[in-house]
């Protein structure tokens, strides 16, 4: 396989048609190595228009998502991010190039291992990976000026939100198959929250966050 023009054909074939018109995140794309944060057994995948198989029963985002996702944060170099969900490290890396400093929190502790590997690797370094369950986000470092969550979860709690600056950003995935959608929300006041639905898609569970009841007759 010619990596550099799987590369060129995912970029161009499958994100910038994905409305992903950001230079920056393109060229982001073309530096950040995707296949470096893929499985070895799965590496054939890397550049493919799917969500690829990772330890512990998870998987990376389709490339499109994330890119998607990383345009409409618009993160800026002073800003602080916060991911739920580390899985490769990759969506890390790419917010690592374009924040101050990362910190992702991974449940799975096999795959904390993985993505931290893998950033070292690739000489990221203002990323910390914590093993830890994220779905109550990390309140001894909040507020956060982005708040990413890499999978898809049944609604965002409202501890996470809380974790927001004023001005600050959180994606995620939202819903129930076979409908999600890809959420901004941003905090605009106190109490404020504006709600802007980005896409429709579909993602695994992040692990950890509450499921809604479901009454049986």
């Amino acid at each position: 396989m010619n990596i550099e023009q799987a590369r060129f054909n995912m970029i161009e074939q499958q994100i910038r048609p994905w409305d992903v018109l950001n230079q920056g995140v393109l060229e982001l794309l073309a530096v950040v190595k995707r296949e470096d944060f893929t499985p070895d057994a799965y590496r054939a995948l890397a550049f493919v228009d799917t969500e690829v198989p990772l330890p512990g029963g998870q998987c990376m985002l389709a490339p499109k998502v994330e890119a998607r996702l990383l345009q409409e944060l618009a993160v800026h170099k002073h800003e602080r991010v916060l991911e739920i969900g580390a899985g490769s490290g990759f969506m890390a890396a790419l917010l690592a190039h374009r924040a101050q400093h990362v910190t992702t929190l991974e449940i799975d502790a096999g795959l904390a291992e993985f993505a931290h590997k893998n950033l070292r690797h690739a000489g990221v370094m203002n990323v910390t990976v914590s093993h830890a369950d994220g779905s109550k986000g990390l309140m001894s470092d909040a507020p956060f000026d982005v708040i990413v969550l890499s999978g898809s979860v049944a609604e965002v709690p409202a501890t996470l939100l809380a974790q927001l600056k004023l001005g600050g950003r959180l994606v995620a995935i939202v819903g129930q198959e076979p409908v999600m959608r890809a959420m901004l929300v941003t905090r605009t006041g106190e109490q404020g929250l504006e709600h802007t639905v980005l896409f429709d898609t579909v993602a695994q569970r992040l692990q950890g966050f509450d499921e809604p009841t479901r009454f049986k007759f």
